[in-house]
């Protein structure tokens, strides 16, 4: 009886004990875990306010920096449409580094991220690679100013107005209201001419008279036509000269200067008032002719 008495009394004590134990081992327990939390919040919070001055200082910075190259560009006269299109590249370019820069603060592992960037990058890059030609000769056009909106040009062999300069292609219309459109790549690469671009042109001409006709009477005409005509200008003179003896006709070349806008009137009247005048004066156009001699 007194051993059984014992042995109770040992289990009771041992179930006490291991009470205690349980109960000051789950106090620790929770102890740590809740200092843990607490620490983890604690970090987490200095993260997130890292990355929230991270994002306001970049900000601002993108906004300091968009202003600055606004105000190079204001000052370079550099064309609206590449005005548009480089801030719209730098700004892309500044808030994907500053969203970067955002997820590092927070602790994210940005590696991957900037991997994946890289190789959407590449592929992007391999399936535009006709248009990034485009798009580079756009912008050399836009900045080089070959020729502006309103010019009439000749590129790749077509001529006509330039109606639009966009950053991939040119449109154009030519004199019979066709609109083409030619891609910037192929253009910065070839050849422009503009007739647009000076204040003055030449206008050349070729007129034939028949052989035996006076040269000096046929140059006197045309002196008076050119003198008669505001539109010809005094300086460089105008050059009439004898250029060729020809199979059918005895050719004068005659070059006068113009304003560009009065190009093509200039043109086509002159054509016409020398075939009124050499008619009148009857100095004779001449035309193909053969002559056969028969053996006898």
């Amino acid at each position: 009886m007194i051993q059984a008495n014992n042995t109770t009394t040992i289990n009771d004590t041992t179930n006490i004990i291991s009470a205690e134990t349980l109960s000051s081992l789950n106090a620790d327990n929770i102890g740590i875990f809740t200092q843990k939390i607490i620490d983890l919040g604690v970090e987490f919070a200095k993260k997130i306010a890292l990355a929230i001055v991270i994002y306001i200082v970049g900000r601002y910075i993108i906004k300091l920096l968009k202003k600055l190259i606004a105000s190079f560009f204001e000052r370079r006269n550099i064309a609206q449409e590449v005005k548009i299109f480089i801030s719209s590249a730098v700004s892309v370019a500044l808030n994907i580094l500053l969203i970067v820069s955002v997820i590092g603060a927070l602790g994210i592992e940005t590696t991957s991220f900037a991997a994946l960037l890289a190789s959407a990058g590449v592929a992007i890059g391999m399936a535009m690679s006709g248009q990034m030609q485009n798009l580079a000769g756009g912008v050399l056009i836009l900045m080089q100013k070959p020729y502006k909106i309103g010019d009439y040009v000749e590129i790749n062999g077509q001529q006509g107005t330039i109606e639009s300069i966009q950053i991939f292609t040119t449109r154009l219309k030519t004199v019979d209201n066709k609109v083409v459109i030619i891609p910037n790549g192929g253009i910065s690469s070839g050849v422009i001419t503009n007739y647009s671009m000076e204040n003055t042109r030449r206008v050349d001409f070729t007129f034939g008279i028949e052989y035996g006709q006076d040269f000096e009477a046929a140059k006197t005409v045309l002196l008076d036509i050119i003198n008669n005509d505001t539109r010809i200008l005094k300086e460089p003179t105008p050059f009439i000269e004898l250029i060729e003896l020809a199979d059918s006709s005895v050719n004068v070349a005659v070059r006068v200067w113009t304003n560009t806008n009065d190009y093509w009137d200039v043109y086509f009247d002159m054509n016409k008032t020398v075939y009124a005048r050499f008619n009148k004066e009857g100095i004779g156009f001449p035309f193909p002719q053969i002559t056969v001699h028969q053996a006898k």
